[in-house]
């Protein structure tokens, strides 16, 4: 209502300015409340999975080696990480590298990314989610990075027509990127010191590996706002070797990795579970005229195993199912709200979030289910990480048929601790 004496114009002016002072008050209300929310979730996820951690144990009196079955030793006499590794399927080497060794790192990569020049090198859009086989399964540049370094973008940072990178990233293009790979550590001399390190190769050891040989290595970018989800996997899938599984993640956390910028989520004991499907080649027949199908043959797809049994979320997150019931639905509803539904479908489903600081080491098998959800920070989370395998001289052979096969010809893998550049590449 008007005041006495007040002219109608005073008086609308008024109403606005309390009007605005009161909606103001209230988004200041729900900002809060939406912060005291996200607090909350955070810490009931973290005492969640403090308490996952603490019921784990010491696993039984008797272990077998991940990495070869016939290998049986005594828990109690074991080196306790390698023991905490073959019971549970993971282990944490706190503190593994100094800060100085994660910025190094870091700066190598800003100077690689510098000399980058995305319309000229024309990067690929790097996948996880349910187009992953389509992205990468044809892709000549993806295939071709087995020995090289090569650049792959977020989704949301390429270009609409796939050349380049969208204007808004094109002046700022280092936080465009997903990830690099997949040849660092013998194309990089700082990446290749960190690789061949005394303290990598005694920690693998001791892990239970005899005659190491590294693959792949990749650098990850995890970008503040955009850094994508990575969907659940197990390592094995696209590092597959015979007779027996013996892919080993190394994941150097370069930054912190927390609950909300995606650290590493790891379902312990899934390690025992069996190769769930392989990403291979697929034979194409030949192009017109019976000569060799170009690109098309290098296509790759997904492979289900026989032996294993598929799970709901493969390619994908887990999602709790829905409870019968209207008392069922309401505390659901109140457990997702006290924790979140992303954090919850992931502790339903067996996963544990495993939070680092810079320079914590997470070690794990290939055949470990494993996830991380995007990023929804300001905050980048940068990690390096290297893939081993055991080699011939352990009775091991890589898989004619996985995705990254070096050029025919070519040198074989380079063992652990003896990784040296490899020769040039010839300018086309």
């Amino acid at each position: 209502r008007r005041a006495p004496g007040q002219s109608p114009v005073t008086a609308r002016a008024t109403h606005n300015m309390s009007y605005s002072r009161l909606t103001g008050l209230g988004a200041i209300a729900l900002a809060a409340i939406y912060c005291l929310r996200r607090r909350l979730i955070e810490r009931n996820a973290r005492a969640r999975a403090a308490r996952a951690f603490a019921a784990l144990g010491g696993g039984p009196a008797r272990l077998s080696s991940w990495v070869d079955k016939r290998v049986e030793y005594a828990t109690a006499e074991a080196d306790p990480r390698r023991a905490f590794f073959d019971a549970h399927g993971f282990f944490v080497a706190r503190s593994f590298c100094a800060a100085s060794e994660c910025q190094a790192l870091i700066a190598r990569m800003a100077g690689l990314v510098e000399q980058w020049d995305p319309e000229v090198d024309n990067a690929a859009v790097f996948r996880t989610d349910a187009k992953q086989e389509k992205a990468q399964g044809s892709s000549d540049y993806f295939l071709d990075s087995a020995d090289r370094i090569h650049f792959f973008t977020e989704v949301g940072a390429a270009a609409a027509d796939g050349v380049g990178l969208r204007p808004s990233y094109r002046s700022r293009k280092a936080e465009a990127l997903n990830k690099v790979g997949h040849a660092l550590h013998l194309r990089d001399a700082v990446f290749r010191g960190y690789s061949n390190s005394a303290k990598l190769r005694e920690l693998v050891g001791a892990l239970g590996w005899v005659s190491p040989v590294v693959p792949q290595s990749m650098y990850i970018f995890k970008q503040a706002g955009i850094g994508g989800e990575v969907t659940s996997h197990q390592d094995s899938t696209f590092l597959f070797t015979t007779p027996r599984q013996t892919c080993l993640g190394l994941w150097l956390a370069l930054e912190d990795a927390t609950l909300t910028n995606g650290c590493l989520w790891v379902r312990p004991g899934s390690h025992h579970e069996p190769v769930r499907r392989a990403f291979v080649r697929q034979p194409q027949p030949p192009a017109a005229g019976g000569a060799a199908g170009g690109a098309a043959t290098a296509a790759m797809g997904f492979e289900q195993q026989p032996e294993a049994e598929p799970v709901a979320w493969e390619g994908a997150l887990p999602r709790s199912a829905a409870p019968g019931g209207l008392l069922g639905g309401l505390l659901a509803a109140l457990r997702r709200l006290a924790l979140g539904s992303r954090f919850d479908d992931l502790f339903a489903a067996g996963f544990v979030p495993v939070e680092c600081r810079a320079g914590d080491l997470v070690c794990f098998p290939g055949t470990l289910d494993h996830l991380s959800l995007a990023n929804s920070t300001g905050k980048s989370r940068h990690t390096f990480q290297l893939h081993l395998v055991e080699g011939p001289a352990a009775g091991v052979e890589w898989s004619p048929r996985n995705w990254l096969q070096y050029p025919t010809g070519g040198p074989p893998f380079h063992a652990l601790g003896n990784l040296a550049p490899l020769a040039p590449l010839q300018k086309a």
